[in-house]
């Protein structure tokens, strides 16, 4: 907690809040995390250094896509708040609650080695480290590293990474690590912090982060080159396409999501496209909750046919909202990623009147108002 202030200013104040929390139900863990959870969405500090809090909703998804188990390792290079973290601890402990009563030696996994955060941000590592503790990871590895610099070390450590990097700005290419340059030789974050991901992953590790809509389709060789390593020498599984209203009110930037499991020795057949038009809020800056998920329940349910049933996404054309495109493809394509490249739309003919047909509509319309006018004056004569 160095350089933390706690403005409780006088005897009178902490006596009134210290008797306000007496008061309040916290018997339940998950309840004070939640009550944590909706404080630090209050908070005025997104924006800045690329910094965005990343919906709960869309962190759920994410989670449940990647399915964290209980023997994983869970990293977040850029964890900001902790939500990515919290959610996956919540995961876990909701699919493996009687063996995290039971077993000794998984719950000693769960609190103590299961989950790293890192940032460069002080005030935003100790709103983590007391999320974590509030969600029962009570010795969750949460400390300050510059994820992207030489000090980072981390490599084939990890077996799920979930982010949402910083988007803005770049960085001083000395300061970068060389193994990173080596994949994308690029000042910008948002290429070096995927590269990252492969890097921390141990062989068979899967990722789930997102990225702004640029590295789908950017033309630099940072950009194909960084998408050519995910397809060609490991396992691109899934590029999902978000709204641009998904980050209001703070910003309107269009995004999507990556998914993809490290190989080292490639294994994209290939990849599946979805193009998420709702998400269940307005696009608006108020982003108000419309009373259903919009198509986060079709996006899980799909991605996950196609292990289960991945006839379902085969037969699927492009024309629907998601589709499967081969490898080669998408190599033809330099390796493009956008939903829109490869989605067909079916145009339909419309006709129009003759701009006379309409004039003379008009003119018929005309007649009838006038006859309807001098119906009227002769009711009042």
């Amino acid at each position: 907690m160095k350089e933390a202030n706690f403005l409780l200013p006088n005897a009178l104040i902490t006596q009134k809040v210290v008797t306000a929390i007496k008061d309040l139900p916290l018997q339940d863990r998950d309840m004070k995390g939640d009550i944590y959870e909706y404080m630090i969405s209050k908070l005025q500090t997104a924006g800045r250094i690329g910094q965005f809090r990343t919906p709960r909703h869309i962190i759920n998804m994410m989670v449940r896509m990647v399915d964290p188990q209980l023997n994983d390792t869970i990293v977040d290079p850029a964890c900001g708040t902790g939500g990515f973290l919290v959610m996956a601890g919540h995961h876990v402990r909701e699919n493996n609650e009687y063996e995290l009563r039971t077993n000794t030696k998984a719950r000693e996994h769960y609190q103590n080695k299961m989950f790293t955060g890192y940032d460069t941000d002080q005030t935003m590592l100790r709103i983590t480290a007391m999320n974590t503790i509030l969600h029962g990871m009570d010795n969750a590895n949460v400390r300050f590293n510059d994820s992207l610099s030489k000090s980072n070390t981390d490599e084939d450590k990890y077996t799920v990474v979930l982010a949402n990097p910083p988007f803005k700005g770049s960085l001083d290419h000395d300061s970068v690590a060389p193994s990173l340059i080596s994949i994308a030789d690029t000042k910008k974050t948002e290429l070096l912090f995927v590269a990252l991901f492969l890097r921390m992953l141990d062989a068979g590790g899967r990722c789930a982060c997102i990225v702004p809509e640029g590295v789908l389709s950017g033309t630099t060789k940072a950009h194909i080159a960084l998408r050519k390593e995910l397809i060609e020498k490991n396992k691109l599984q899934a590029v999902i396409t978000m709204p641009a209203g998904v980050f209001r009110p703070y910003a309107g930037v269009s995004t999507a999501i990556l998914i993809f499991t490290k190989t080292g020795t490639g294994g994209t057949d290939n990849v599946w496209f979805y193009d998420m038009k709702s998400d269940g809020r307005s696009l608006d800056d108020k982003r108000t909750e419309s009373g259903n998920d919009g198509d986060i329940d079709d996006i899980v349910a799909r991605y996950k046919s196609l292990s289960n049933n991945p006839g379902l996404e085969a037969a699927r054309t492009r024309y629907d909202q998601s589709f499967l495109v081969s490898t080669q493809e998408i190599i033809n394509n330099r390796y493009e990623l956008r939903f829109n490249l490869y989605s067909k739309s079916d145009h339909k003919q419309i006709s129009f009147d003759h701009p006379s047909v309409s004039l003379a509509r008009f003119r018929e319309l005309e007649d009838e108002i006038l006859e309807k006018i001098d119906e009227l004056e002769a009711m009042f004569e």
